[in-house]
């Protein structure tokens, strides 16, 4: 289990107990190191001060905020740790909103709700409470040098917490960028509908894979070896000029893989019989 990141009491009303949060997540990529293309020795980072032009230490350091060109008002971590909100220490639920009322684009990043001893019962109460319900919890918590609004809803094995983007960090689509208002034809939405259902299916997410990731990682095996690579090949997509024609061979070709799928899941049935 990774570490945890915050640690306080969840408030429900007039029931507060402990808990904890743990990262849900985290991408999975290949790190790279930077090189001198000379000796290949490691590039490091240096801190410089451009003033006296010469490096200095972290310990050296303090944080600035410029509040006009050049100009800065130096804030000490002891004046920063004082201004935390009182949801530093207790996350406060405000509302209950029904699931599919907080649009996904909102969501930022997903932490695990463990309780702490102690709040074990409270927290089943509410993660039980929430399941029969419908409802989702709203509230705030400050962390990481800001205070965000978080949703929390009931997981598989026990409450999950996303903190939210406020309204304000949404980026809307510009004028010309928003989805044309011309409506499709009649039998355009209806192909398109089949297409939708011949490629429907329960989520996997077990089936889903970084390609990216597989084919740096065999390159760079390759490359370990002196090996040569042979190139990705890329899709040569252009814009679809007949959209009937193009929805009509989509919705074949969708179909007889669906076919061969079937076929090759009862032949694995039947050896496995």
């Amino acid at each position: 289990m990774p570490a945890s990141v915050w640690k306080g009491f969840l408030s429900f009303g007039l029931v507060s107990f402990p808990v904890r949060l743990v990262a849900a997540a985290r991408p999975e990529t290949i790190h790279f190191h930077m090189l001198h293309r000379k000796d290949n020795s490691r590039v490091k980072e240096v801190w410089y001060c451009a003033e006296e032009n010469k490096r200095i230490e972290r310990s050296e350091m303090v944080k600035g905020f410029e509040y006009a060109k050049g100009r800065y008002v130096v804030l000490e971590d002891t004046e920063l740790r004082k201004t935390a909100p009182p949801t530093a220490s207790v996350m406060e639920i405000l509302q209950f909103v029904k699931t599919e009322e907080i649009d996904p684009i909102f969501f930022e990043t997903s932490y695990y709700v463990v309780p702490e001893a102690g709040g074990e019962r409270p927290c089943m109460l509410l993660l039980n409470a929430m399941r029969e319900s419908g409802y989702e919890a709203v509230g705030k918590v400050a962390m990481h040098g800001r205070e965000h609004v978080v949703a929390i809803r009931p997981g598989e094995d026990g409450m999950v917490l996303h903190t939210l983007y406020y309204l304000n960090e949404l980026h809307k689509l510009g004028k010309n960028e928003k989805t044309p208002a011309k409506k499709p034809s009649a039998g355009e939405k209806e192909l398109a509908r089949k297409l939708i259902e011949t490629m429907a299916g329960p989520f996997k997410p077990e089936q889903y894979k970084d390609q990216y990731r597989v084919n740096l990682e065999k390159l760079i095996e390759a490359r370990r070896k002196n090996r040569d690579i042979t190139p990705i090949s890329q899709p040569k997509a252009e814009p679809v000029v007949d959209i009937m024609d193009a929805l009509r061979r989509s919705l074949a070709g969708s179909r007889t893989a669906a076919v061969a799928k079937s076929k090759s899941a009862k032949k694995r049935t039947t050896k496995a019989a």
